[in-house]
């Protein structure tokens, strides 16, 4: 969607083909909030995206209890504990603060 290659766009077809994607609220609200501030002429691009993705929702509750994960930057405990909730198998990231969790 940002930056389209024939790797990322392999990955995701497969993602879409094998898995079921699993997003949280918390990861389309930032989703949301990165794309309007980087790249603020893509905001209808990652909206089309979404509504043409399939995946599950999951409610991202507004209070974690921070003390459940070992983390640097307590604001991934969002990301983590609604991956937890889900049951899901693979967290797929780029962060690699979730290096060691």
């Amino acid at each position: 969607m940002i930056f389209p290659n024939p790797r990322m766009n392999s990955m995701m077809e497969y993602i879409f083909s094998q898995h079921e994607l699993v997003l949280s609220t918390f990861i389309l609200e930032e989703l949301k909030i990165v794309i309007a501030d980087k790249f603020p002429t893509k905001t209808s691009s990652s909206d089309l995206l979404l509504q043409k993705m399939n995946f599950e929702l999951v409610e991202t509750p507004e209070k974690i209890n921070l003390s459940l994960f070992n983390l640097r930057d307590k604001m991934d405990a969002p990301i983590l504990y609604s991956a937890a909730q889900a049951g899901v198998d693979v967290l797929i990231t780029g962060d690699k603060d979730f290096a060691d969790v």
